[in-house]
This record gives structure tokens, sequence and C-alpha cells, in this order.
């Protein structure tokens, strides 16, 4: 499950992809397919009936909640008319899907390659307008408008991004999937010899001697490092 929160043009609009299996693992430990044979996972009218339902219910919890009335006519309303759930297949299937969701994981709101110009006071960003068939368009912005909607995609203390569920979540997935038990971290002598690299010559000009200066840390900016290295 990936968040994704901006628009070309930086706006709000969070959203979430979710990547969902056609099947799941039984009782017996084995994996088993989906029953439907199909282009989707769910027939399209009932997907759009159970979210009627439970949009309904949580919007009666909301007015519970408030101490408003839900009355008949609302009611007759809400399900008088068919409610549409947009579904379609992926492009170039699934793995097209991973493919479109791998270039959102670690990216952020813009890149730089989009940020044309910043003259005095006004940023000028390219975007594409997907309502007009992704057209290539300029957009100007000034300064604190932009770092404004920039701000918005920065994601608060404790948000995630990344989240893992279901068969594929941190607790039960080495559970239901043992061949693929973590593999322990080696160090990165270990690695170079593994990958038949010497360990103290440079790889590119085969001639300078490598001199390690400073590891870095696996969580967090790298650390300051002293690189001067004396004669």
């Amino acid at each position: 499950m990936v968040l994704h929160t901006w628009g070309q043009n930086l706006s709000l609009h969070p959203h979430i992809h979710c990547i969902v299996p056609g099947g799941g693992v039984g009782f017996n430990g084995k994996w088993k397919n989906k029953k439907a044979v199909g282009k989707y996972l769910f027939p399209v009218q009932v997907m759009s009936k159970v979210f009627r339902g439970k949009f309904i219910a949580a919007f009666k919890q909301i007015l519970l909640n408030l101490d408003e009335v839900y009355t008949y006519q609302l009611n007759q309303a809400l399900y008088h008319k068919d409610w549409v759930v947009y579904c379609k297949p992926p492009f170039n299937g699934a793995r097209g899907a991973i493919e479109y969701l791998a270039r959102y994981t670690h990216k952020i709101a813009i890149s730089n390659h989009r940020i044309l110009s910043i003259i005095g006071n006004v940023v000028t960003i390219k975007y594409k307008d997907y309502r007009h068939g992704g057209k290539s368009k300029l957009l100007k912005l000034k300064k604190p408008e932009f770092i404004r909607r920039f701000s918005l995609h920065i994601l608060p203390k404790g948000f995630t991004r990344i989240r893992h569920y279901g068969i594929l979540s941190g607790r039960i997935k080495y559970q239901l999937f043992p061949q693929f038990k973590k593999q322990q971290p080696i160090g990165w002598e270990e690695f170079w010899k593994k990958m038949e690299l010497p360990l103290n010559k440079c790889n590119y000009c085969k001639n300078g001697i490598l001199i390690l200066i400073g590891t870095i840390p696996k969580r967090g900016p790298p650390i300051l490092i002293d690189v001067s290295i004396s004669q």
C-alpha cells in the first residue's frame, strides 16, 4: 500500500495505491487462487453496492456523533441512485501496475527537472494537465505559494509512505513463506569478496588504493566525516 498525496500542480490530492493479490494462503499453508476468472478481482457492480453501504454506514455514525438525525428521506435519497465505483484493468497487466507504483515510492512532490526557473518572486514549473489529454503546461507560482504547496506533502512524524499488510506484513510473511527468510546483512568486505572485487584497489582505475574513512549509518543522514588524509 503506497500513500500518494500530490498532483502534477502540487495540489493536495491524498490517495492510496494498493496491490491486492489474486488469491490467498489457506489454513493448510498452501496458495489458493481466486475463484473468479476475468479482468477484475471483484465484480464491478458488487463493488458499487458494497462501497455505498460502507459509506452510508460511516455517514450515519458521523451524524450520530454530532447528535444529528438521519432521516428516512435522506436514506431514500442516498439509496435511490446507483453509486459508481471506477474500476478498470491495469495497463500492461499486473507488472505494469507495479512498475507504475515503483516510480512514486521514494519520490518527493516535485523533482528538479520540472522546476524551470526561479526569477524574482516567481517559480515556474512544468506539469501535465490530465484533464486535457496530459498536455504539458507551465504554471507560475509565487515563492510563498510554491513553498506552501510543497509543504503539504511533507508527512507528519509517525506517518509511513509505504505499508505492507496481509500476507506481506512483517509479522507473518516469514511464517507463511519460510523460503524467503530474512538474510543477515553482510559487511562490505564480505560483499566485495562475493562480487570478486579487490578489497583495497579502486575498481575503476585499477591502481588507486582505497582507504576507509567512515561508515554511513543505516538510518538518518550521513554523519559528518573528516575526509582529509595526512600524507
